[in-house]
């Protein structure tokens, strides 16, 4: 059994309540140096007890990985059906859109079933086979390479002609939040076409679980202040949900 002093165990704990920690904030709560709370955030580390990064520490690994669509649609199937619920409130008839692709936007699709009129432009192809059931929906799919892993269109062909369009609202999917990173995804091709999809877009709405809180993908697709919307689950810390009204985005919980 590991050594912990009672400091560790204060650090732990606040660390259970924000979920991540800075090295300057713990200096100032338990009056020691950065060097001293350095070495006890390395030593809680070595026994895997928390993730060390730049500035602080983590509950949870900071990085995203790349995962199987298939994978995603049996991870966190409660809160992305309410996310989506919440971002049907924010489509009107008329609207043009984009979905981006995403489990999230699978369960979205779902349930425009009987909306409309609305035209959808999308880079999913399980997107575009759900719009299909619904004669009211004029679909768009963007045409390129198929990333398989992902059942969605990436590359330059679909870039060329997602230039072509403006939009109301993007509607995207992503791997990471972090406050000071941004938005982001584990493939660079997609975080690529997902910054043009934010420049032909008007509003932009991120559809993300809290488990994508302070995490970073591979691939930076914008900066927090091209986010108009977030929506998401309780399990966002009031901390998080208030750095990030202060850089301008509106947090809806469902």
């Amino acid at each position: 059994m590991e050594k912990l002093i009672p400091r560790h165990n204060d650090i732990l704990k606040e660390l259970d309540e924000k979920g991540h920690v800075l090295v300057q904030d713990l200096c100032e709560k338990f009056n020691v140096s950065s060097v001293t709370v350095r070495k006890d955030l390395n030593y809680l580390e070595s026994i895997g007890l928390l993730f060390r990064n730049h500035g602080g520490a983590s509950k949870h690994v900071r990085y995203a990985y790349e995962r199987n669509v298939d994978e995603k649609e049996n991870i966190n199937v409660e809160a992305k059906q309410n996310i989506a619920k919440a971002a049907l409130q924010l489509i009107q008839e008329n609207d043009c859109i984009i979905l981006a692709s995403g489990t999230t936007m699978h369960y979205l699709a779902r349930m425009l079933v009987n909306f409309g009129p609305l035209t959808v432009l999308t880079s999913s192809l399980r997107v575009a086979i759900e719009l299909c059931n619904n004669p009211n929906i004029n679909i768009i799919q963007l045409g390129g390479e198929v990333r398989k892993s992902s059942t969605s269109i990436v590359g330059s062909i679909s870039e060329g002609i997602l230039k072509q369009f403006s939009c109301n609202k993007l509607f995207l999917g992503v791997d990471g939040i972090d406050i000071d990173f941004g938005i982001s995804t584990s493939n660079a091709a997609e975080a690529h076409l997902n910054q043009l999809m934010i420049e032909c877009s008007e509003k932009v709405v991120i559809l993300g679980d809290s488990s994508k809180l302070n995490k970073k993908g591979f691939g930076k697709i914008a900066p927090l202040d091209h986010v108009d919307y977030l929506i998401t689950d309780n399990g966002i810390g009031e901390e998080d949900k208030s750095a990030l009204e202060e850089r301008g985005v509106t947090v809806i919980v469902k």
